[in-house]
């Protein structure tokens, strides 16, 4: 399986993604400018966290006209697998791959910690061996990760079951305390409707090792290959 890491100016978190599949997966992995377009022979793109374009709220509103977006967006609309992670699902957002928007933090603040994600369905190339209902420890790092969609949007998401993980407490109780940033619903991750795109707000690549204190966000990673194995078309 081969992973292409996009890098857009000021991208801080590629070589992090890229060492996962690479080091902790070996599976064929390259970075991918934004300036160029060719994504032939990448079987999953990857578009990492980091300060895309600046960090600023909205800032994926511009990587989005990168002209590697054109071809990940065909890419993704041909059933290719995309994964967005913080920034990168910000961009995903902006670019219509994936419904709602991205606000300022409830408490306006950055926010960098260990929280914890229940997974509300193992229905997905991306957390098909994750457990329904089992809690991951993976950290955050952001400013404007408060998810937001309107009311018959969520709804939506909701009822396609497109909401692959929630924040929680260490039990895995879904509450307002257990909410780092003020999203809708706990929403902590999505899918799109033919659950080839997904965006996170946490950092996966952040928790690969028991070394980094979890190795929990690399499941989501195995999920990815396990799933490319199967050979399931999306």
């Amino acid at each position: 399986m081969r992973f292409g890491v996009v890098t857009f100016p000021g991208s801080n978190c590629d070589y992090d993604a890229l060492m996962v599949v690479r080091d902790q997966l070996h599976h064929d992995s390259e970075f991918v400018w934004h300036k160029k377009s060719d994504l032939s022979g990448v079987d999953c793109v990857i578009l990492p966290g980091g300060f895309s374009y600046g960090d600023y709220l909205r800032t994926g509103a511009i990587a989005r006209y990168s002209p590697v977006m054109k071809s990940v967006i065909k890419f993704a609309n041909d059933g290719g697998l995309v994964i967005g992670i913080c920034n990168g699902f910000q961009v995903l957002l902006e670019s219509g791959l994936l419904p709602g928007a991205m606000l300022r933090n409830r408490k306006l603040r950055f926010v960098c910690k260990q929280v914890y994600l229940r997974c509300e369905t193992s229905d997905s190339p991306f957390s098909n061996l994750i457990r329904v209902g089992e809690v991951l420890k993976i950290p955050i790092a952001h400013t404007d990760g408060n998810y937001y969609w309107n009311d018959e949007g969520v709804r939506e998401l909701e009822e396609n079951k497109q909401v692959i993980f929630r924040y929680c407490g260490a039990d895995g109780k879904i509450s307002d305390e257990a909410n780092p940033n003020g999203s809708l619903n706990n929403i902590a991750g999505i899918c799109n409707k033919t659950r080839n795109v997904f965006g996170m707000m946490p950092h996966p690549e952040r928790a690969s090792e028991e070394l980094l204190g979890s190795a929990d966000g690399l499941r989501v990673f195995q999920s990815i290959v396990a799933f490319a194995k199967a050979g399931v078309a999306v």
